[in-house]
């Protein structure tokens, strides 16, 4: 589908530290270019969990879904905090949209919740969320790792990153 992918990630502070650092760090090796997108480039953010800081590549307002090949929603409490901003919301739904990659872990789905861009998908995400998520019309699978026609990669936990990691990279290979 790609050779080398530019992919989005959109995060903020708590977000959930391997969930992030783990596939970043598969799709770097893999020769794809991982953006870090925020409120504010150059800001710092740290992981819930305090082991990971990242400072941000690009600001929300200096992008555009179609400068990216696919979409990275890292889980932790980040997906919620930016689904307050309809900035974040339109920039995902827009690559739900455009039928392009979305690869999204724990509680990133909420993001996509909010985009309303899950009705109609099979997904899995954070058990905290399964009912958020049926209610957005989601066939929730309490699975590792769930692929929905070819575009959308979704899991459970940072238990479940190898299998999360390996089907995000099937999608872009």
């Amino acid at each position: 589908m790609f050779s080398l992918a530019k992919i989005a990630t959109v995060l903020t502070s708590y977000f959930e530290d391997v969930e992030y650092t783990d596939p970043a760090k598969s799709f770097k090796e893999a020769g794809h270019e991982v953006v870090t997108i925020e409120k504010e480039a150059g800001k710092e953010v740290t992981g819930k969990q305090g082991e990971a800081t990242i400072t941000i590549d690009k600001s929300i307002d200096d992008v555009s879904p179609q400068d990216f090949d696919a979409l990275f929603i890292p889980g932790g409490f980040s997906p919620d905090l930016l689904r307050e901003d309809d900035r974040f919301v339109q920039f995902a739904k827009s690559f739900m949209d455009d039928k392009k990659p979305v690869f999204s872990i724990c509680h990133g789905p909420q993001l996509l919740i909010t985009a309303k861009a899950l009705e109609g998908r099979t997904a899995t995400g954070y058990t905290s969320i399964k009912v958020d998520m049926e209610y957005a019309g989601v066939t929730y699978k309490d699975e590792e790792v769930v692929v929905c026609g070819n575009q959308l990669v979704t899991s459970r936990t940072p238990d479940d990153i190898p299998a999360f990691t390996r089907e995000a990279l099937n999608l872009l290979s």
